[in-house]
Formats: structure tokens, sequence, C-alpha cells
């Protein structure tokens, strides 16, 4: 039987650099009282050891910067474009987490290709995308050594931000949307405040050897399909109810209708031959 134990998980590899950053960073906000002064400073200091880091790593940030500009060319509306915009400025103000490394891997283009899927399209193949590419890009990055904290927050996060706003559209029931937003939502949102309160990072509790968000993932794809299959879905409304024996015709009078590219002239033949069929 396979023992399953709680644990704090460390997210990603490195040398620890970017940990002690935002360590000494939380820990003068906490020493502060986090009176408004101090979130100010704390602001200011981020801000500047962010740049510092893009700075140290201008090939990283030139390609993250060509897959966002890509993304954003291929976004699908405004509020895409806008995600994809906030994509960027939370990869390239987290450079540092790279911290041995001068370059975004394959593994961390996954991820963040992942985080972008919505901006890209609603259609029902971005959620086995998603699982799709949130099995690739871990396994890729250990297989090649590319673990970084980079990486884990950026997995971490591109999976809230794909799989809560996912459920919330195209799950109905709300003990599944519920069930995946306290998978992912309530996990990172106890880190973030304990981190705040402690003044130092504290990683996400996560049970080893389960996965229950990829489960419930998984099953709400699985009820999405089955209810555009099912017999009162929407794409069976569309279809006329036939008598007996109309079937030929019906077929005869769908596959007769004009192509999207035909010309008027075409469209009129095609629309005259169609009307000798219907009953």
């Amino acid at each position: 039987m396979t023992e399953f134990r709680f644990a704090e998980v460390r997210m990603g590899a490195g040398n620890g650099s970017s940990r002690r950053r935002t360590d000494a960073l939380l820990n003068d906000l906490r020493e502060g009282g986090w009176r408004p002064r101090a979130w100010a400073a704390f602001a200011a200091r981020a801000t500047a050891s962010s740049a510092r880091e893009a700075a140290r790593r201008p090939r990283a940030a030139v390609e993250a910067t060509a897959l966002h500009a890509a993304l954003l060319w291929a976004a699908r509306d405004r509020c895409g474009r806008a995600r994809t915009a906030a994509s960027w400025l939370l990869a390239i103000t987290h450079l540092g987490m790279l911290e041995g490394r001068t370059r975004l891997s394959a593994a961390d283009a996954l991820t963040l290709l992942r985080a972008n899927l919505p901006a890209l399209s609603d259609s029902a193949w971005t959620g086995p995308a998603a699982l799709v590419t949130d099995f690739l890009d871990g396994r890729l990055a250990r297989g090649t050594g590319t673990a970084s904290p980079f990486g884990a927050y950026a997995d971490a996060l591109a999976d809230a931000s794909f799989w809560i706003p996912y459920a919330l559209r195209h799950e109905p029931d709300p003990r599944w949307r519920g069930a995946l937003i306290a998978a992912w939502a309530l996990p990172l949102a106890g880190a973030t405040v304990a981190a705040f309160a402690r003044g130092r990072m504290v990683d996400v509790p996560r049970i080893r050897g389960l996965h229950p968000a990829t489960a419930i993932e998984a099953a709400i794809i699985a009820r999405r399909f089955l209810r555009g299959c099912a017999p009162g879905s929407s794409r069976n409304r569309l279809r006329p109810a036939l008598a007996p024996g109309s079937q030929g015709r019906y077929d005869e009078h769908r596959t007769s209708r004009p192509a999207p590219c035909a010309t008027a002239r075409e469209s009129e033949g095609r629309a005259g031959k169609s009307a000798r069929y219907v009953p």
C-alpha cells in the first residue's frame, strides 16, 4: 500500500539566493509592523531587486518578452491581451528566481504557455492542452536539469490562473467548482498569508504521491465533453426533428448549403437546387 505523508515541499532547485533575498524583504516588512511606510519600502526594494536581476539575465528577459509578444499577437480579445501583459510583467520581475541560470528553459516556456491558454482560445481543447503541458513541463525540467524556483512557482500560478476561471466558466455544478478552487486557491493563499505573517517564505503544503487537483481537473474536462454529447445539448438541438423517411432529404438539403467563400451566383444556384428536396 502506498503511504501518503504531508510534507512541506521546496518548490524548485537552485542555490537559494532568491529565497534569501525574499526572506530579507519579508522580514523587514514584518519588523516594520506592516505599516504603510513599511509596505512602501518593501515595494521599492522589491522593484529595485527585480530590475537588477533582470539586468543580469538579458537573454532570459528577451526570451520572455519575445514569447509574450507572440502570445499577445495571437490573443483573441482585449481580456486576453491584458492577461498576456500581466503574465509578462510577472515573468520579467521574477527572473531572479532562475538563480544560476541566465535563460528560460523549454519547461519554463511550456508553463508560461499554459498560463496564457485562455488568452488564445476558450475552446474545449484548452483543458486537455493544460493537462498535457502540466504533465510535460515538470518532467522536462527534471530530465534536463533545469528545475528552478522560477519554474516551480510559475507552474503553481499557471495552474491556478488557468483552472479556476476554466471551472467557473465551464462547470455548472458548484460542488465541482468549489472543489477545484479549494485544491488550488486555498494552499496558495494560505502560504502567502503565512509568509507575510512569519517574515519568511513558506512552502505550499503538498501530499507526496497524490495530486487531487489533477483528478478534479480531468473530471471537469470529462464532464464538459459529456455535456456536449448529451441528447439535450445545444449541438443536437440545432438539428431539426425529421419525419420518418425524410433522412435522405435532410442530408441532401444540409450538404447543398453554400460554402462561406462561394460566389453569389453559386449560392443562388445551390439554393434553387436545395429547394427541390424540401418536403
